[in-house]
């Protein structure tokens, strides 16, 4: 069975269910509140089903198969269902169409570009309705220039109107590989997108220069530690210069002091070093 009958399949399974009516929902509602009755809730969810299917269908411009947003809705939908409350007196259709769109649109966000979006409520609102207000803008001034468009949207959703080019941008160009290749020298070998990214790693002067203060820190560090005790050192050890840094109270029981007393002496061992650095190196005083 291909994916169109699998979905003309799964959509005449949705359309077959029978409806609930107020009293049956709220009964049912009740049992799956109430008792945790999974038979209950099934039967609400099913009885919703072409409520799924009618929604994935406003969807099906993203490119994304059909049959994925259903089961998605239908994950939305369970999701209602056990969190649906009768004491509200609420038809479940009205609290079940926010999750069912929800689980949509997150999975669509998640799967319509291999580059993941935005997440904030904003920008999921600009995503899923840029084309339509575009659309609509368009056929309504065609004299509009494009900057105008894009400012109509942005006072529209409430967002700036950098993210809405970048928006438009993004949902108008399809996803490149970073191997694809920008140029063929004469030689056969060619540059590709990925050879043209620059680095967010610091330049070789700087990595040096970061070595040689490290270094020296590490040096100006050891000779001020030698201003303390074995105790305090010990404390500083593990409390600053470990990897995983030990609790006051694993240090006071290996001591056999209170953790306070431990808080005290690494609090009075830090003065000690800042002393002895800043008398050292006056101009770390700064």
């Amino acid at each position: 069975m291909n994916s169109v009958q699998a979905d003309k399949k799964l959509i005449k399974f949705a359309m077959a269910a029978p409806y609930l009516d107020r009293e049956e929902e709220r009964q049912l509602a009740l049992r799956w509140k109430d008792n945790q009755d999974q038979h209950a809730r099934n039967r609400i969810a099913l009885a919703h089903m072409r409520l799924v299917v009618a929604m994935a269908s406003k969807f099906r411009g993203f490119g994304l198969p059909l049959g994925d947003l259903i089961q998605e809705g239908y994950i939305g939908l369970l999701e209602a269902a056990a969190r649906f409350e009768p004491a509200r007196d609420v038809r479940f259709s009205t609290y079940a169409g926010w999750w069912i769109r929800a689980s949509m649109q997150d999975y669509i966000l998640r799967n319509w570009s291999i580059v993941r979006g935005g997440t904030s409520s904003a920008q999921k609102a600009l995503f899923f309705n840029l084309r339509r207000l575009r659309a609509k803008l368009s056929q309504g001034d065609q004299r509009l220039t494009e900057q105008a468009i894009h400012q109509e949207i942005a006072t529209a959703l409430g967002v700036s109107l950098a993210d809405v080019q970048a928006m438009d941008a993004r949902l108008s160009a399809n996803d490149t590989s970073l191997q694809a290749p920008v140029s063929q020298s004469s030689g056969g070998e060619g540059t590709e997108k990925l050879d043209m990214l620059a680095s967010d790693e610091p330049q070789p002067d700087e990595q040096v220069s970061e070595m040689i203060d490290s270094e020296r820190r590490l040096h100006w560090l050891s000779g001020a530690m030698s201003r303390l005790n074995e105790r305090e050192m010990r404390i500083i050890r593990a409390r600053r210069l470990a990897e995983d840094a030990a609790t006051l109270e694993e240090l006071g029981s290996e001591l056999g002091i209170s953790k306070e007393r431990v808080r005290q002496i690494e609090t009075r061992a830090l003065e000690k070093l800042r002393h002895a650095l800043v008398e050292a190196h006056p101009e770390m005083a700064m």
